[in-house]
C-alpha cells in the first residue's frame, strides 16, 4: 500500500501523505503516506487533526495571481523570529474573530486563520522534516508546539463557538464548512466541563510532543550495517559501491529505502538479510515504544473525556465508515478474501527456498527475512521479472516529466520550472499552470533523493489549499528518496501516486482553503491517489514515456506484460500485512490501550510467519503516532474507493473528457461535499466493493 496523509496536530487534515508498503511508514503521509493520510503535520497530529477540517489563516489570502515564493530561513534564529511573529498574528486574529468586531462573518474569520497557518506554520512544520540543518530543523519543530497549543485553545474558544451556532449558511459550501468547524470545536471540548476542557487541551498537547519526539526518532535514526563485499553477493554493486567503510573496511549500509530494499530483496547471503532486516525492525528502539505506550493511554483518556470508551470511537465517528463496527465488518471480507491466499504464497516461498537450498519444501521454513528475497525470486523464476531492469527506462527526472505529461493529458494543465533558492539543491520549484489561459494554478515542490536527517518514506505536504473567495493558489511539496540512478516500475508507481496528492491540492477549486484539496475524511483521502497506480501497468500510457524523453529506451511489451502478471503474486502476503497492521492499530486505540510490544507480538505471532523475538516494529510505526492513529485502515478502505473510481477509465486511462469530469467534480470540490456523494455524482451510481475484491482476488 502507498500513502499516508498527516497534519499539524490540530489543525486541518491537508499536509502529509505518506506512501507505504510492506513497512509502513508514517503518512497523511499518509497516509503515507507510507502514506497520505491529515491535519497539519506530522509532528502535530492530535485529536483535533482528526476533527475533520483544517481552520486558520490570513496571511497572504487572495490578491496573489502568481507562484508560492517559498520563503527563506537559512537557521534557527530566523524560524523563532518568524514564529514569534505569527504567533503574536494568529492569537490578535483570534480575538477579533471572538469579538465579532466590525460584525464580520465568522466564517472568513476563520478561514484567514487558517491562511494564516498555512503561509507561516505549514512551512514550517515541513522544513523539520527536510532541512538538512538540525538547528532550524529543531526551531521548527519548537514552532509547532507553539501553534499546537494555540490550536488547542482557539477550538475551545467559546465566543468563537456560540457564533458559529449562530451563523446561518447561506448555501451548502457554507454549510459543510460550518459543520467541519463546529465538530472541531466539539472534538476539543469546547462544551465540557472547565476542568475536562483544561484536561483536553493538555492532552491534545502532550499527544503533539509524544508524536513529534517519536517521529523525530525514526528520522533521524543514523544505524549503518556493516558488510563486507562477499556478504552484499547479489545486491546490484551501485547501492554499495559508494557505501562509506568503517575502520575493517565494510561497507556500511544505512536503513533508507535506496539501501535497505536492495539488500533486503537480494542478498543471496540469508545471514546479510537477516541482519539488515533485524536493524530495520528496531528503528526507533525502546524509547518509541515507550511513547507508543503513552499515546495510545493519553488517547483514551482523552475520549474516556467525551464519554467513549475508546479512541477509535471518537476518531472513527467523523469518517465515512461511521463506526468501529463497520470497519471490523470490512476487515473481515478482506481477511476472508485473503487468508488463503496468502498461505499459497507462503507455500510458493518454502518451495522456492527449498529448491535454492537443496532441502525437502516440509523440512523448509520461510523466515521473516527471507520473505521479499524469495518473493522476488519467484518473480525472477516464473514471470522472468526483475525490478531493476526498469531503471534504465525510468530515468528520475525524465519520470518527473512523464507524470506531467500524463497529468496534462488527462486534466489539461501545464508544469514549468520556476527559479527559487529551496532548503536544497536537490529541492525543485513548479509552476502548475493553465495551457489555454498561461495563467498560474499552483505551485509545487520536490525533494526526490535520499539524504541523513531527511523524512525517509514518500509523502505530499499541502502548504497552502486553494481558495476562490479571493483568488488563492493551492501549493504542495512532494517528498521521495529514489535511487539517482533510476526508478523501478514500483518505484514508478510511487511516484505517481504521490503525484496524485499533489494534484488533488493544485486542481483544488474550493471556496475555502480549509476545505482545499486533501482535506477530505481521512479513509477518502488516499483514493484519488491509489487510482493513479493502475497507469503505470498500461501500454497506453507508459508510451507517454518517449514524448517527454526520446533518448530512453521504450519498456519492451513483453517486460510489462510479465510485470502485469506478476503483480498477482504475493497479493495474500501484501494485504494480509495490510489487514494486520489496520487490525494491530484498532487493537491498541481500542477500550483497554494496551501495550504495543505485547500486543503486536502476540497478534503477529498468530499470523503465518509469526513473530521474530528480539524485534520491536511498532517502534517505527510513525502512521500510529502521527496522524492514522485508529486509521491505519483507511488505506484498504480508500483502496476500494479508488478501484471503483478506476472503472470509469478501463475503456481509456487517457480518456481527457473523463479526466476533466474526474478533476471538476472529484479533485475540484475537496473536503466541500461529502465523499460518498462526490463518487456517486461521479460514477453515476453509489459506490460499492464489489471492484475492489474482484482486484483483490486476481
Amino acid at each position: 500500500m502507498r500513502c499516508a496523509l498527516s497534519t499539524l496536530q490540530g489543525l486541518s487534515k491537508s499536509l502529509l501523505t505518506a506512501r507505504t508498503s510492506s513497512h509502513p511508514a508514517p503518512l497523511v503521509a499518509q497516509p503515507s503516506p507510507d502514506t497520505m493520510h491529515l491535519p497539519l503535520l506530522r509532528t502535530l497530529v492530535p485529536v483535533l487533526m482528526l476533527a475533520a477540517v483544517g481552520l486558520f489563516s490570513p496571511g497572504a489570502h487572495g490578491a496573489d495571481a502568481g507562484p508560492f515564493v517559498f520563503p527563506s530561513h537559512r537557521h534557527a534564529g530566523d524560524v523563532k523570529t518568524a514564529c514569534d511573529a505569527v504567533m503574536a498574528d494568529l492569537g490578535a486574529q483570534e480575538r477579533r474573530v471572538a469579538a465579532g468586531q466590525g460584525g464580520g462573518n465568522v466564517l472568513l474569520g476563520m478561514e484567514r486563520l487558517n491562511q494564516t497557518a498555512e503561509d507561516r506554520v505549514y512551512v514550517l512544520a515541513f522544513l523539520a522534516n527536510v532541512h538538512p540543518d538540525k538547528g532550524l530543523r529543531d526551531a521548527a519543530e519548537a514552532c509547532e508546539l507553539r501553534y499546537q497549543a494555540f490550536s488547542s485553545r482557539l477550538f475551545q474558544n467559546e465566543k468563537i463557538h456560540a457564533r458559529l451556532q449562530a451563523h446561518e449558511a447561506i448555501d451548502p459550501v457554507d454549510a459543510q464548512f460550518r459543520r467541519d468547524l463546529l465538530a472541531s470545536f466539539e472534538d476539543a471540548g469546547v462544551a465540557l466541563a472547565p476542568a475536562r476542557r483544561d484536561r483536553a487541551r493538555a492532552l491534545n498537547n502532550e499527544i503533539a510532543r509524544l508524536g513529534q519526539a517519536f517521529e523525530r526518532r525514526v528520522r533521524e535514526d543514523r544505524t549503518r550495517v556493516p558488510f563486507t563485499v562477499a556478504e552484499l553477493e547479489g545486491v546490484p554493486e551501485g547501492v554499495w559501491s559508494k557505501a562509506p567503510l568503517d575502520a575493517r573496511g565494510r561497507r556500511l549500509i544505512g536503513l533508507d529505502y535506496p539501501s535497505y530494499t536492495p539488500v533486503v530483496e537480494s542478498a543471496r547471503n540469508p545471514a546479510t538479510r537477516e541482519r539488515i532486516w533485524r536493524a530495520f525492525q528496531n528503528r526507533g528502539g525502546d524509547a518509541n515504544l515507550r511513547t507508543l505506550a503513552r499515546i495510545g493511554q493519553e488517547r483514551r483518556a482523552y475520549a474516556r473525556l467525551f464519554g467513549l470508551s475508546s479512541y477509535a470511537d471518537f476518531a472513527i465517528r467523523r469518517r465515512m465508515a461511521g463506526d468501529v463496527g463497520r470497519v471490523q465488518s470490512f476487515l473481515g471480507e478482506v481477511k476472508g478474501v485473503v487468508e488463503q491466499r496468502e498461505l499459497r504464497d507462503i507455500a510458493d516461498l518454502r518451495a522456492a527456498k527449498a529448491a535454492d537450498l537443496g532441502t525437502a519444501p516440509e523440512a523448509t521454513t520461510v523466515r521473516r527475512w527471507d520473505a521479499s528475497y524469495y518473493v522476488e525470486r519467484v518473480k525472477r523464476d516464473r514471470f522472468a521479472l526483475d525490478q531493476n531492469s526498469f531503471r534504465q527506462h525510468f530515468p528520475p527526472q525524465a519520470s518527473v516529466d512523464f507524470v506531467m505529461a500524463l497529468a496534462g493529458r488527462l486534466f489539461d494543465v501545464g508544469f514549468r520550472p520556476l527559479a527559487q533558492t529551496l532548503w536544497h539543491p536537490d529541492a525543485q520549484a513548479y509552476e502548475v499552470f493553465d495551457p489555454a489561459s498561461q495563467r498560474s494554478i499552483a505551485t509545487l515542490y520536490l525533494d526526490l533523493y535520499p539524504r541523513p536527517d531527511k523524512y525517509g518514506h514518500a509523502a505530499v505536504w499541502g502548504l497552502r489549499g486553494s481558495a476562490t473567495l479571493d483568488g488563492r493558489l493551492p501549493t504542495a511539496a512532494l517528498v521521495t528518496n529514489f535511487d539517482r540512478e533510476g526508478l523501478t516500475l514500483d518505484e514508478l508507481e510511487t511516484l505517481l501516486h504521490e503525484f496524485g496528492h499533489a494534484l488533488h491540492g493544485a486542481l483544488s477549486a474550493t471556496r475555502y482553503s480549509s476545505n482545499a484539496g486533501t482535506n477530505v475524511k481521512l479513509d477518502f483521502v488516499e483514493a484519488p491517489s491509489q487510482m493513479l497506480e493502475e497507469w503505470v501497468y498500461d501500454a497506453r500510457v507508459l508510451a507517454l514515456f518517449q514524448q517527454v524523453c526520446p533518448a530512453c529506451a521504450p519498456v519492451p511489451a513483453d517486460l510489462l506484460e510479465r510485470a502485469v502478471r506478476s503483480r498477482s503474486f504475493a497479493k495474500g502476503l501484501q494485504f494480509a500485512r495490510q489487514h494486520l497492521y489496520a487490525s494491530y492499530d484498532l487493537a491498541l486505540h481500542g477500550p483497554a490501550a494496551p501495550s504495543p510490544m505485547a500486543t503486536w507480538a502476540r497478534m503477529e505471532g498468530d499470523t503465518p510467519l509469526g513473530f521474530v523475538k528480539g524485534t520491536m516494529f511498532p517502534a517505527a510505526f510513525s502512521h500510529l503516532s502521527g496522524g492514522y492513529g485508529a486509521g491505519y485502515y483507511a488505506y484498504l478502505w480508500s483502496l476500494a474507493i479508488a478501484q471503483d473510481l478506476h472503472t470509469a477509465f478501463a475503456a481509456d486511462p487517457l480518456d481527457a473528457v473523463v479526466g476533466r469530469r474526474y478533476r471538476e467534480g472529484v479533485l475540484g470540490r475537496g473536503g466541500e461535499v461529502d465523499p460518498d456523494e462526490l463518487v456517486t455524482r461521479f460514477l453515476g451510481r453509489p459506490p460499492g466493493n464489489a471492484a475492489f475484491f474482484q482486484w483483490l482476488d486476481r
